[in-house]
């Protein structure tokens, strides 16, 4: 059993996470609700959160705000508030809680399908997550065993699509997508950035 703090728990993908790791030790973190609260664009609210928690074997994050809008629309704010949450925000995350995890643990951040397959009004998205995958490639590199990192890359959430009123029959749903998460902690592997779609 692994001590295990989950950021963005109480998301549509961290419900089902926490539900795929129940087995294990399991903190659920939430902006608002969850065991404990964070909010991953202040480092003091982090600092303060692992100071809480303590040593933790593996670090998980679903967390992460975007914006999405055609890129000749895309404002100076839209483009920050991707950058600030889901980016900086995440790697607020592994730089203060790298600290806390175990030798050998890992931190598992999210990404995306879109920093492989563009669509319409999402070019801040597919900024982001390329930006977290190439992070995660570098960031193993020079880790090695001692701190596995990695990414997985969701592709849309057949719950998110139907809460939107979208056709759902594409996507994959948040329990199908957890599994992808679940093999990031509990593998060996390192500096991958895991397709949910290999895990159906």
């Amino acid at each position: 059993m692994m001590k295990i703090v989950l950021i963005g728990a109480t998301g549509t993908i961290g419900k089902a996470v926490a539900n795929a790791l129940e087995q294990h030790e399991l903190i659920q973190v939430g902006y608002k609700g969850g065991d404990y609260q964070v909010n991953i664009e202040s480092r003091d609210s982090i600092s303060a959160l692992f100071d809480q928690i303590g040593e933790v074997d593996a670090i998980v994050s679903t967390a992460g705000a975007v914006a999405f809008s055609p890129v000749k629309d895309l404002t100076y704010d839209q483009f920050k508030l991707s950058l600030d949450n889901k980016l900086m925000g995440q790697l607020n995350l592994f730089q203060i809680g790298q600290k806390y995890v175990r030798e050998g643990g890992s931190i598992t951040l999210s990404s995306g399908v879109l920093a492989q397959h563009p669509m319409e009004g999402g070019a801040a998205v597919s900024l982001v997550n390329a930006a977290l995958d190439s992070f995660a490639k570098a960031a193993a590199f020079e880790l090695g065993d001692s701190l596995r990192v990695n990414t997985v890359s969701p592709h849309f959430v057949k719950e998110t699509m139907e809460a939107m009123g979208m056709d759902s029959t594409g996507g994959i749903s948040a329990a199908d997508t957890a599994k992808a998460y679940k093999h990031a902690v509990s593998s060996k592997e390192t500096g991958q950035a895991f397709d949910v779609a290999s895990y159906l």
